[in-house]
Formats: structure tokens, C-alpha cells, sequence
């Protein structure tokens, strides 16, 4: 019981608060940001605009918000005629503008419309059309995830700060396969079965798409996918080397 004798605390108005406990040893396993509250003003305030860290207080340089949700902003990009519905062409179109294939692109266009249709409609007539309205995406948050976002959309930089103080034991500001991996597993709501398998085909999509040469999932790369700033950083790579073979 040696080992617990020294337990890192915050003091918070003159009363400390300990962030791990001898009986629950995960909370050592899974560590929180000591100095997060003074990297950033006030990280536990859910940020609606913005995909804010320490190194970003005032989210993505460049990036438009367009006054839309942190939320609304990683889905927008699909919106490719900006109309504020998502139609299975237009998935398949943003799919395919970030460098997926015809057959893994096509099948995102039918799945990710099917399973989240419905749950943005303005009504209770379900669509054939599959569409989905920017306006209630708020409404597909699922379970077993991060919790990066809020249940409104809005962005949570403590909940991302704990991605990287919790599970980036190798860098601590990047993720490993095998880092990634833990993440989900330790994510994972019970008998949360459909969050399970959207958690996994999403972090696992964003690896593959997102990884350095050295296997790397960097910080800034996975920030960029919540505000949506990264699928745009991805697309205009994807022109310039096609202009590059022209």
C-alpha cells in the first residue's frame, strides 16, 4: 500500500480533491490533467463554437464556424451544396473528397444515412430520400464514446484533454493502434452494443485516415475531425496532388 501514500490533489478553495483512490486502481491506470486549469481558462466550460485546447483556445485558425455547433461543423462538411441536409450522394461525395474508395465511400452513403436519418427528421414521417438535417445531428450522439461532445453538440475540451492525459502513454500528445484500442475498450457502455460498433468504425476510420508515417494518431489530427476542420485540411491535399499529376 506503499505506492498510494503519495496521491496527487488539486486544491481548489483551499479544499483538495484527490483524483485517484488505492481501492480503485483504474483511476491511477487512467491519469487527468493536473494543470489543465491553468493551460486554458476554464477547460471544464463546454465550448459551443469552438474546438478548443491549450494550444487552440480559439479553435481551428481559419476554420468559419458558420454559427453552428461543434457538431454541426464536423458534419457540415458533407453538406456539399450547403442546403443544411446531408443526402447518401452528398456522404458518398465528402467520402470520396477526403480520399476513401468507390466501394467504402458508397457503403458510408447508404449506412451512415440509414442509421441517422431518422433521428434528425423534423417530423415522424420517415424518408425513402434518407436524409439527414445539420439542424438536429445533435440528436445522433451515441453512447460508448468520448464524450467529447456534449448531448447538444457543443465541444468539451476536458473530455478531450482526458483522450491523451488517460490513454497516450508512449506520446503524450499522440495515440497509438494500440493506444486507440484501449480507448474504445475502456469506453464502452454496457450492453451498448450500436455505440460499440459506431465508436469503433469511427476511431478506426479516422486511424487509417489520420495516422503519420510512424503509426501516430497526432492531437491536432483528432481535434481537427470534431470541429470538421480536418476532413477540409484532407480534401485540399487531396486536389493539390491531383493538380501536381495534371
Amino acid at each position: 500500500m506503499s505506492k498510494w501514500t503519495h496521491v496527487p490533489q488539486i486544491i481548489l478553495d483551499n479544499k483538495s480533491v484527490q483524483i485517484y483512490v488505492a481501492n480503485a486502481p483504474v483511476t491511477r491506470e487512467r491519469k487527468v490533467n493536473l494543470n489543465l486549469q491553468n493551460e486554458m481558462p476554464q477547460p471544464y466550460l463546454a465550448r459551443a463554437l469552438v474546438a478548443a485546447d491549450p494550444e487552440h483556445p480559439k479553435g481551428t485558425p481559419g476554420h468559419e464556424h458558420n454559427n453552428m455547433s461543434v457538431l454541426q461543423q464536423h458534419a457540415a462538411f458533407f453538406d456539399r451544396n450547403k442546403d443544411g441536409i446531408i443526402y447518401p450522394w452528398e456522404t458518398y461525395q465528402g467520402f470520396r473528397a477526403i480520399g476513401c474508395g468507390v466501394i467504402l465511400s458508397a457503403m458510408a452513403g447508404v449506412v451512415l444515412n440509414l442509421v441517422l436519418s431518422y433521428s434528425t427528421l423534423p417530423g415522424y414521417m420517415p424518408s425513402l430520400l434518407l436524409p439527414i438535417y445539420i439542424k438536429n445531428i445533435h440528436r445522433c450522439k451515441h453512447g460508448s464514446d468520448s464524450e467529447t461532445y456534449d448531448t447538444e453538440g457543443r465541444f468539451e475540451p476536458s473530455k478531450f484533454d482526458a483522450i491523451f492525459s488517460k490513454y497516450a502513454t508512449t506520446h503524450h500528445n499522440a495515440l497509438t493502434s494500440e493506444e486507440l484500442s484501449n480507448m474504445l475498450r475502456a469506453n464502452r457502455n454496457l450492453t451498448d452494443f450500436n455505440g460499440w460498433i459506431l465508436s469503433w468504425t469511427e476511431w478506426k476510420l479516422l486511424y487509417w485516415l489520420g495516422k503519420d508515417e510512424k503509426g501516430l494518431l497526432h492531437r491536432d489530427t483528432i481535434r481537427g475531425v470534431y470541429d470538421g476542420s480536418l476532413f477540409v485540411r484532407l480534401e485540399n491535399e487531396r486536389d493539390a496532388r491531383r493538380k501536381k499529376r495534371t
